[in-house]
């Protein structure tokens, strides 16, 4: 049956009326709700407010590396260290490395510009404050919904968002409703606030139909793939911030690390790949796995014997939106706005975009507030991107416009230019350099690239997907249809396989795409769904862009506890 079949038979659905709906309940969109009650609270005014999770819990499918800049949230929350924020490991001392296949060089700190620099900051895990933001918002009243994953957008007559519908629960693979259905459940506002993270569903569909990024760059990605590692005290510096450029990439890949050394002898190692990479035989989960062999890194990971004595306690992957300012779409549209990442809002040469999500979350709150106790609440929100042209973020990002741009001319220049920028000039240059391909475009055919050999993990210090998988803790009912949809069956085979020598096998950090031979020894997809840790590079990489990721029934995917 189709959805509309579904909906013909079973429905209609049944509905909840609210001012504020806001989807997705991590920093942005908690943000979002928390402004919207303190509000309320200040004007002695009544505003309901309702936040949709897809997750099992708040912080279940948050990841990030990740050191916080905590003026926003001190913004949101002025005594936050009273309140007992998760903000425990500041940042003690900090080192850039330019790797080299079996050395390193150490750019002096005083060298290091304004966006490299980390005192003030801390070390944390961003599931941790989603987690504390959630018992915040709870406090102030706003209604917490996790396990629903927002599965439509609904619109009135005049084109203009009304509000989402929840995906429905108990479908069998085929399509059917099974025993334990459930249809899913509207929730309608004045304004519903979109704030999924990077490539957001519903985001990216809002993007197209009002065509928010119109004259922008396109937008540029990453893949940030993390492990959490518990090491021995005497490799262990609380506080310590590292991060890393050069090998294993080559001069014409986007890549670069960190290992942030944050409290309880833990350290979160992490590698981030450009989505923009040309060679369809690259894996940056492989990537990841050989940088951990470099000796300036798996020194933190073994003991003066070389033997491995730490412990991966934790993996997870997800996209990062990279295109900055420049490929920023207009964030407001007739009923709605997107906040944080599912706009784009993460300064990539910061290598911080949570700031930026609490910030933009309140900005759009205050926003909607105004709308909504004043009478205008047919209005589109333009008081939200004003507040953001005027703030203090709108400069942090202009500094930075040009920083993943440079290096579509390699790592060298993309170095050299973006050292003059941000170090020389301190972000006030006068020329701007665009982008104009989106990161699925750049991909060559196999036949003009070279073959990747990557060693074999070897179970202690490197890993196979599958192992990396199970401790994402990632779970999906087996029997639901695959939220990993292809809009014609046909072209993995015919096209990806044939001609880009099948990158969705090497692409997925989850070992999801597989090609195997069928009964008649001919090629297919097989796609494992239920591996998948939603980090959507699948729907942003794929050289055809024929698959769409889509929620799947909610609660599913990955439960990042600690990371």
């Amino acid at each position: 049956m189709t959805p509309q079949d579904i909906l013909a038979q079973y429905g209609p659905r049944e509905s909840m009326e609210y001012d504020i709906v806001i989807v997705g309940g991590g920093p942005a969109g908690l943000s979002s709700a928390i402004r919207l009650k303190q509000l309320a609270t200040e004007q002695g005014k009544e505003v309901s407010v309702v936040v949709l999770e897809k997750g099992s819990e708040p912080g279940a499918h948050i990841l990030s590396g990740a050191v916080l800049d905590p003026q926003s949230l001190t913004e949101l929350f002025p005594d936050w260290k009273a309140m007992g924020a998760p903000l425990d490991q500041p940042v003690t001392d900090e080192a850039m490395l330019f790797l080299s296949e079996g050395g390193a060089y150490r750019t002096p700190n005083f060298l290091l510009p304004e966006c490299s620099q980390n005192h003030g900051n801390y070390i944390i895990s961003v599931g941790a404050l989603t987690r504390w933001l959630a018992q915040q918002a709870e406090n102030l009243g706003v209604e917490i919904f996790p396990g629903f994953a927002a599965a439509e957008v609904l619109y009135d007559e005049q084109g203009a968002v009304r509000g989402v519908a929840t995906g429905n629960m108990g479908i069998e693979k085929n399509g059917e409703p099974g025993p334990n259905f459930q249809i899913g459940m509207e929730l309608l506002g004045k304004y519903t606030i979109f704030a999924e993270g990077a490539r957001g569903h519903l985001g990216k569909q809002l993007i197209a139909k009002y065509q928010l990024d119109a004259g922008c760059d396109p937008q540029s990605y990453g893949i940030g793939i993390k492990e959490l590692w518990e090491v021995d005290p005497a490799r262990h510096e609380p506080g310590l911030v590292v991060h890393t450029a050069g090998w294993p990439m080559d001069n014409k890949t986007y890549g670069g690390s960190f290992l942030y050394h944050m409290a309880d002898n833990k350290i979160a190692l992490g590698f981030v790949t450009g989505l923009n990479y040309e060679n369809p035989y690259l894996s940056p989960f492989e990537e990841f796995q050989r940088w951990k062999t470099h000796p300036n890194i798996r020194w933190y990971l073994e003991n003066d014997k070389g033997e491995v004595t730490a412990k991966r306690i934790a993996y997870g992957a997800r996209a990062i939106t990279a295109g900055g300012l420049l490929a920023l779409p207009k964030t407001v549209f007739p009923g709605g706005a997107l906040v944080g990442c599912d706009a784009g809002f993460l300064n990539v040469s910061r290598i911080k975009g949570t700031h930026a999500a609490i910030k933009t979350g309140m900005q759009a709150a205050e926003a909607a507030f105004e709308a909504v106790t004043s009478g205008r609440a047919q209005d589109e929100l333009s008081a939200y991107p004003q507040a953001f042209k005027n703030s203090w973020l709108y400069t942090e990002l202009n500094k930075a416009r040009n920083f993943k741009a440079w290096f579509k001319y390699g790592l060298g220049v993309g170095t050299l230019m973006n050292g003059l920028e941000q170090f020389g000039l301190k972000g006030k240059m006068s020329w701007t350099i665009h982008r104009d391909k989106p990161d699925h475009a750049y991909l060559k055919p196999a036949s003009e690239c070279k073959p990747i050999a990557y060693p074999k993990p070897d179970g202690k210090l490197t890993f196979d997907r599958l192992s990396s998988v199970f401790i994402s803790n990632a779970n999906h009912e087996e029997n639901q249809p695959a939220h990993l949809t292809l809009k014609d069956a046909s072209v993995p085979v015919a096209i990806n396989l044939a001609k880009y020598a099948g990158p969705e096998a090497r692409y997925c950090p989850a070992g999801v795409y597989e090609f195997v031979k069928d009964a008649n020894g001919a090629d297919q997809l097989q796609i494992s769904a239920q591996n998948c840790v939603h980090c959507k590079t699948c729907d942003i990489k794929d050289p055809t862009q024929n698959i769409v990721w889509v929620t799947p029934e909610g609660g599913g995917g990955p439960n990042y506890a600690e990371m």
